[in-house]
């Protein structure tokens, strides 16, 4: 494939076609359905989903067709189909993957910026869903028409873009049920909803954690109780619940003590992350705003990518049944609520954690305090298979054409769940699981920015690679 035709292509559709389209996008507050109960009546994921469909039929890709899917109360799914190239007709079905849905916009935003204005600023696409995937629709896209432009060849395509990606992917199994006889047989996935450690290189995510969440209730009193007279003789609903916490995590460590929740780390992901944190001393300790002089769990930075991408852990993200502390009477309260969300390491079995985790909270509970679980959620992980050799031989190709740095690979502490149920449906598929977001790219958080170089390079990498997949 001729390189600079590639480039000025892949280029010139992001300056004069993606990046207005895209900050269009932003503008759209399409909450995905888990913050938006009323999400159908609200309209602005089918607003999206028009947004880049008509993006699209504007686009010039012969033989190309595009559909909106809806299945009877499940969020909708947009996809671009692209016919194979001549020769590359026998390369199966190529599936490229992101999502339409945000997460909520957050308070706290820098001055001039906001969850749905797009501002493009020394390079930089601040707003809501620009890295967190509005880009990956469009850059599949590009990568596609660039491989055109420079001569190259791709198999069969499918972008499928998703609405309930940040509500966990309810839908898409029965999706993926849906589209199966058109799908065909999938050979190579690529999903562009992920990044890496820095903007100067490309990042594979080679893993992705499963999770498990429950909201827990602890009640003591059918009303609340003046904590001067009832305190001693009732118990504290918290207190309480410390207990039953200390049975799945240490306070001390974080270590999580549940035999379910904890898998045998692989020796070739021990090793990828010490490749990762020889790349980039303290990267991974400066990552996140630690406030005044907090320090990570631990020093050692092996252990901090390791904690992040194959151990289990428990953050409480949530509570209820607590005043704030200005309208905080002298009162034992009746009961306590909290969200719990677990990370479980990619191979582990989400539903086995989770039945794991609701037996200790609800067994030989304290004083025989009442237990209420509610808001029960699973899903699995993902470990991606070894790369064929045509995969390995492009990742260095463009490694060294397109970034001029090796490329690495990282286990994410976060999850996609569709790469499981791709992992699972289709085995022998290749994977490339990559993106834009860095440490700092705010994703979830107030001023969530687009790295625009960088998308840009991440999207010339893509063509380059769907050229060697045909070529097999």
């Amino acid at each position: 494939m001729e390189q600079n035709s590639v480039r000025e292509t892949v280029r010139g559709l992001w300056t004069n076609d993606i990046l207005p389209s895209l900050s269009g996008l932003v503008e759209i507050p399409a909450l995905s359905p888990g913050f938006d109960s009323e999400w159908q009546r609200s309209g602005h994921l089918d607003a999206a989903i028009e947004h880049v469909r008509a993006w699209l039929a504007a686009r010039v890709i012969p033989g190309a067709s595009i559909d909106v899917v809806r299945l009877d109360g499940r969020s909708p799914v947009l996809l671009l189909d692209v016919p194979a190239t001549p020769g590359a007709e026998d390369r199966g079905t190529l599936l490229m993957y992101g999502h339409l849905d945000k997460q909520p916009p957050v308070g706290g935003w820098s001055e001039g910026l906001g969850p749905w204005t797009p501002v493009l600023r020394d390079g930089r696409l601040y707003g809501r869903g620009s890295a967190d995937d509005g880009y990956a629709g469009y850059a599949a896209t590009a990568a596609l028409e660039a491989v055109r432009a420079g001569g190259g060849v791709h198999a069969r395509t499918v972008v499928l873009l998703e609405t309930g990606e940040e509500s966990g992917s309810p839908d898409l199994p029965f999706y993926l049920e849906h589209l199966g006889e058109r799908l065909g047989q999938v050979t190579f996935v690529v999903c562009l909803d992920s990044g890496g450690n820095d903007y100067e290189r490309l990042w594979l995510t080679t893993s992705l954690r499963g999770l498990a969440q429950v909201r827990v209730t602890v009640r003591v009193l059918d009303s609340a109780q003046h904590s001067g007279l009832a305190s001693g003789v009732v118990a504290s609903s918290f207190r309480v619940l410390r207990r039953l916490l200390d049975r799945i995590e240490d306070s001390e460590t974080g270590e999580i003590l549940l035999d379910e929740l904890n898998v045998e780390i692989p020796a070739n992901r021990r090793e990828e992350a010490a490749a990762t944190a020889q790349v980039a001393p303290g990267a991974v300790k400066s990552s996140f705003p630690l406030h005044g002089a907090t320090r990570p769990v631990v020093e050692d930075e092996l252990e901090l990518l390791l904690n992040n991408s194959w151990r289990p852990t428990l953050s409480v993200i949530g509570g209820a049944g607590l005043p704030v502390p200005d309208e905080a009477g002298n009162v034992l309260r009746a009961g306590t609520t909290l969200a719990l969300s677990f990370r479980l390491p990619p191979t582990a079995d989400s539903a086995a954690a989770l039945k794991a985790v609701e037996t200790v909270l609800t067994n030989e509970v304290p004083y025989s305090a009442t237990v209420e679980l509610s808001g029960t959620e699973h899903a699995d992980g993902w470990n991606a298979p070894e790369s064929a050799p045509w995969l390995a031989g492009a990742l260095e190709q463009v490694s060294a054409d397109v970034f001029g740095q090796p490329w690495r690979s990282v286990g994410l502490g976060g999850s996609i769940p569709f790469m499981g149920l791709l992992g699972e449906k289709y085995p022998e598929a290749q994977f490339l699981v990559t993106g834009v977001l860095g440490p700092d790219s705010n994703a979830h958080v107030p001023d969530e920015w687009l790295h625009v170089e960088h998308a840009q390079r991440v999207t010339e990498a893509v063509a380059h690679i769907l050229d060697a997949h045909a070529k097999g």
